[in-house]
């Protein structure tokens, strides 16, 4: 019985030997490396943009408003067309105006009238005075009541200019060549001076593009005024479509608004096709100071951690084992800050350097200093 357990353990006591050495023997195996893919860090051109939200506006909006009261008697456009300066958009009953004017004519010949009547006066008296035939407090008075009708023909003048000025408010024409905007009168509407808005008209080309920057960006604005170039200020309208059209800063307004620690500034673009509308929506793009030559690497690339970004790098590595010196690749993590995007690219500002070999797949599961190998690494899905 003795002998018999000893066959039987044998066995077991082999096993548990060569365990044991299988299990040191996979210890001081070296770690498998890591497959991945890798692309070279390019510089490029990089021009990107900062984006303001700005406001179309027209650069000539008047609003037409009655200076003379009655009722809407003619309407002479159609609403929405471009109507050109001097033309005749809305007409106000005339009739008292017109009666008015008749008047004031009248009181002007009669004061006309007058005024000759005294002068053959005086004309007269100063004759006879010479032969003594009349008082010259007669002759006084004479000179007198011509002063008084000189004036009265100036005041009668003044009533003509002011109903003829009447009369012509009575036509309302348009101020500037623009668009006009649907009537807020009707025939038959009674408007009231200076109070009955009827319509607008806005000029069309060009327009403006208005917006808001923080008081640290003034210096930059008037150096952008100064020396900016065709590429500088890019329009996106609604439908995202970027407008083809350049534009310059028009005018930087005088102050900043104490409320906000803003300041508005107006830019101009040329709008001969009537892209452009007033009260439109749109984003503005304004070169960034920092655009040019710049290290350029695939967005995917890029990993967030605690709010700062890094990037893996490899590396090839030496070192000595068994009296022997060996090569191996490893990946190295690179703390980096990150300019613009650029489609499925973005831009380094800072951390690696044109042709550092970065790599692109099969970093998820590496640490620093990691063993990789380049090129087997299964594709990752693309980062949005």
């Amino acid at each position: 019985m003795k002998s018999k357990y000893i066959l039987y353990l044998a066995p077991v006591a082999m096993l548990a030997w060569a365990s044991c050495k299988d299990n040191k023997s996979a210890q001081n195996a070296a770690p498998a490396a890591t497959p991945v893919n890798t692309v070279e860090a390019t510089l490029g051109d990089a021009l990107y943009y900062d984006q303001y939200q700005g406001t179309v506006v027209s650069l000539n909006n008047v609003e037409l408003r009655a200076q003379v009261s009655g009722f809407i008697t003619g309407i002479f456009f159609k609403e929405g067309e471009v109507v050109s300066k001097g033309q005749a958009l809305y007409e106000i009953d005339k009739r008292k105006y017109q009666a008015a004017l008749i008047q004031a004519q009248a009181n002007l010949s009669s004061a006309n009238a007058n005024l000759v009547k005294a002068q053959k006066d005086i004309d007269r008296y100063n004759m006879l005075l010479k032969n003594d035939a009349v008082a010259r407090q007669t002759v006084d008075q004479a000179n007198a009541v011509y002063e008084t009708n000189k004036g009265q023909v100036e005041v009668a003048k003044a009533a003509v200019t002011s109903a003829r000025t009447d009369l012509s408010y009575a036509t309302i024409t348009a101020p500037v060549t623009g668009r006009i905007g649907i009537s807020q009168v009707r025939l038959g509407s009674q408007v009231g001076a200076g109070t009955t808005l009827l319509n607008n008209v806005s000029s069309e080309n060009p327009m403006g593009v208005d917006f808001v920057v923080n008081e640290q960006e003034i210096n930059r604005f008037y150096d952008l005024q100064r020396k900016s170039t065709d590429s500088t200020f890019r329009l996106q309208l609604p439908d995202a479509t970027i407008y083809n059209r350049i534009g310059k800063i028009l005018a930087i307004d005088r102050g900043v608004n104490n409320q906000t620690g803003s300041i508005k500034v107006r830019l101009q673009f040329a709008n001969d096709k009537n892209i452009l509308k007033d009260g439109m929506s749109a984003a503005l793009k304004v070169l960034n100071d920092r655009s040019g030559n710049r290290v350029i690497i695939p967005y995917k690339s890029v990993t967030e951690q605690m709010g700062e970004f890094f990037v893996f790098v490899v590396k090839d590595s030496t070192f000595n084992k068994g009296g022997v010196s060996k090569r191996d690749t490893i990946a190295l993590q690179r703390k980096v800050t990150l300019g613009p995007r650029l489609t499925d690219k973005v831009v380094i500002m800072n951390g690696i350097n044109s042709g550092d070999m970065v790599i692109t797949e099969g970093f998820q599961r590496l640490r620093d200093s990691g063993k990789v190998a380049i090129g087997v690494a299964p594709m990752a899905p693309v980062k949005k």
